[in-house]
């Protein structure tokens, strides 16, 4: 996992950045589950988007994501990267699977 100290990370292209969304620590019946227990979390908010991928004539592909919109995201997608001391997935836009609201 990179570690970056920057406070402002731009993805490239058709790039998103993604914070996870954290997982409960306890079921519902109040068991409490290790961190080898727990499931990847696979939704997240997006904190930043890339200007868009070009296509073949070197137009600009709009993104579909924007800033503050919460996704759902391939189980093993992306690139863990930690900034300030919180954890995010670098995505590609094809990686997240819908938005959320």
């Amino acid at each position: 996992m990179a570690t970056l100290t920057a406070t402002k990370l731009t993805p490239l292209g058709d790039g998103v950045l993604v914070r996870p969304q954290v997982r409960e620590e306890k079921t519902r019946g109040g068991i409490f589950l290790p961190d080898t227990a727990k499931e990847k979390p696979q939704e997240g908010v997006v904190v930043a988007v890339g200007p868009g991928r070009r296509n073949d004539k070197g137009e600009r592909i709009a993104m579909q994501v924007q800033v503050n919109q919460t996704v759902l995201y391939a189980k093993y997608a992306g690139t863990e990267i930690t900034i300030d001391g919180t954890d995010h997935l670098l995505l590609k836009e094809s990686d997240i699977l819908a938005v959320i609201g």
